[in-house]
């Protein structure tokens, strides 16, 4: 069986040429996004696979409930949002419309020269120490950096930063294992 994201990512690429050849990237990106989040936890996706419900129902439930959590393009209000779902639930590709969405955004990044940064730290970072942390990932990478941080107490001190598929690990913990590891060997 493919694993979600190679299932996903021809139907991410599908919809941000779409986007682009449209002027929606924006747009799309917002309801991916919620759509992505409604249907992470995979409560919703068991519920429609009752084989009780048609596709017609089927489409019908995910344009309300993405009606409530404003993905405006997967409403039923937009044509090629709803060609989408119906595309979707015809090929039993619904369950993976969070994986599209962490993939567009991906392709939306590399169109927008921009990277997603994490910042885990033990404590809270200061507006300097984020700013500092910001101007030097986007010399280094050649790009413009969005910041997110989260504390993560076990890490004792430092940070660690994840930007892509780059990891610097500057926590204190990871120099504590690094020194227990020397002295063993």
């Amino acid at each position: 069986m493919a694993d979600n994201n190679t299932i996903a990512r021809p139907y991410a690429q599908a919809v941000f040429e779409l986007a682009v050849d449209a002027g929606t990237l924006a747009e799309w990106s917002e309801s991916l996004q919620v759509a992505g989040q409604l249907l992470g936890s995979g409560d919703v996706v068991d519920y429609l696979s009752a084989p009780a419900f048609s596709d017609e129902q089927r489409l019908e439930f995910l344009t309300g409930l993405f009606a409530k959590g404003k993905a405006a393009l997967l409403t039923g209000k937009d044509k090629r949002g709803t060609n989408f779902l119906k595309l979707l639930l015809e090929y039993g590709r619904v369950a993976v419309l969070p994986e599209i969405a962490e993939h567009f955004e991906a392709l939306k990044a590399n169109v927008e020269n921009t990277v997603d940064v994490t910042v885990t730290s033990a404590a809270k970072l200061s507006a300097e120490q984020q700013s500092a942390i910001s101007k030097a990932l986007a010399e280094r990478l050649g790009r413009s950096i969005r910041l997110e941080t989260e504390i993560d107490e076990t890490l004792i001190g430092g940070a660690v930063i994840k930007a892509g598929d780059i990891v610097i690990d500057g926590s204190l913990r990871a120099r504590l294992e690094g020194l227990s590891n020397a002295l063993i060997n």
